[in-house]
């Protein structure tokens, strides 16, 4: 695994020093050739190593700077040709297939540097629309809602985009501090569409709705709605609408987990699992929400199954959050976008530095003082 790591490591690191270099790789490589050609004499003929120079050029700088290096290197050439003696033989044909094959590599660096180039252009563009869309549609949250501190960490797997089905927000409204996570089934722009419709159905029910339920219930209804028949959303709606407990809701989604102060890690079973959203037509009725005692310093941890579906690219085994997650999260203390990162970053080393699904990442905690000094609540998780 850190074989892995360190390898993709070493390709970033590497690239980053070719993008740095510039000129100053193909130039040296001119400068190389001629002083070792230089140094060996008349009897040595060196200057066809100059032809490495257009090639570094064209992985370092644009393809106009390509061929400036191109000229430059046949130049060099052609001012050693004398020295060389290859001038001397008869029609000059040595000399002016060297120039042929030389000029032919070079323009054909100009046309490879012109496509990095243009590619690169291409993805920056495709990237800032990734992060404008992300915005409008993600609404990164302030780092406290209402009451209640907050991080998150969302990645997405897709090559150029920065955002897909794995969905999240958190709201303060008047019933409350509510938050949803969610992971769409499917990637790529139909998921980002289905994303959209839950998005917008909560954040409008989440003001309008006095019943956690219900809230669940017209983000459902919008689903059917709107959605595809066929696809669905698992989903997790939480509410801090007293100052002691949370209430859950389970729509198929990853089991929450509760870390205390001290990193102990519960995870929340729902008493009554229920089906993901947008398949409300295959069975009656709805489930139950159900109340999680907390105390001061507990953290709510939720996650969509990128996380927990994560492999080890060395036996294969999914990452472990449950035992990971309590020491990472309290060696932070109250800091949570610590928290979030060594848990991002301790799931990234034990994928191999790279995901194969999105991921999302969401830590809730009541803020210091939120929460009223009271004697042990014998529900709690920890009171046993």
């Amino acid at each position: 695994m850190k074989i892995v790591w360190l390898t993709r490591t070493l390709q970033r690191l590497e690239s980053e020093y070719l993008a740095r270099a510039g000129l100053s790789l193909p130039l040296a490589a001119i400068a190389v050739v001629v002083g070792a050609d230089l140094i060996a004499g008349r009897d040595h003929f060196l200057t066809p190593g100059i032809v490495a120079a257009p090639p570094l050029a064209a992985i370092t700088v644009t393809w106009r700077k390509t061929l400036l290096v191109g000229v430059l290197g046949l130049l060099s050439q052609a001012a050693l040709a004398p020295y060389d003696g290859i001038t001397d033989i008869p029609d000059h044909d040595v000399f002016f297939g060297q120039a042929f094959a030389y000029v032919f590599v070079t323009l054909f660096s100009v046309y490879i540097a012109w496509r990095r180039e243009t590619g690169a252009k291409a993805f920056t563009a495709i990237t800032s629309v990734a992060e404008a869309a992300q915005h409008a549609l993600m609404r990164p949250p302030e780092p406290q809602v209402g009451t209640v501190r907050l991080a998150v960490r969302y990645v997405s797997a897709a090559d150029a985009a920065q955002i897909g089905g794995d969905l999240y927000a958190v709201l303060d409204t008047p019933h409350g501090v509510r938050a949803l996570i969610g992971d769409v089934r499917g990637k790529g722009l139909p998921a980002v569409q289905t994303s959209a419709v839950v998005l917008g159905a909560f954040r409008e029910a989440a003001f309008d709705e006095g019943g956690l339920d219900t809230v669940a219930r017209r983000v459902d209804t919008s689903v059917g709605r709107h959605v595809s028949t066929g696809d669905f959303i698992t989903a997790l709606f939480a509410q801090f609408d007293e100052p002691d407990s949370v209430e859950l809701l389970h729509y198929g989604h990853v089991a929450p987990l509760l870390v205390s102060r001290d990193g102990a890690v519960h995870t929340l079973y729902p008493a009554d699992p229920w089906i993901p959203l947008g398949l409300a037509d295959l069975v009656s009725g709805g489930p139950t929400s159900w109340r999680v005692p907390l105390r001061p310093g507990d953290v709510l941890v939720l996650c969509t199954d990128g996380v927990i579906e994560a492999r080890s690219p060395l036996d294969g085994t999914f990452y472990p959050l449950v035992e990971r997650v309590g020491p990472l999260v309290a060696s932070a203390g109250t800091d949570l976008d610590t928290a979030v990162e060594r848990v991002y970053a301790d799931l990234l080393l034990h994928a191999g530095g790279s995901l194969s699904d999105d991921v999302v990442l969401l830590l809730l905690s009541p803020r210091p003082g939120a929460l009223p000094a009271h004697p042990p609540d014998p529900t709690h998780p920890d009171a046993a």
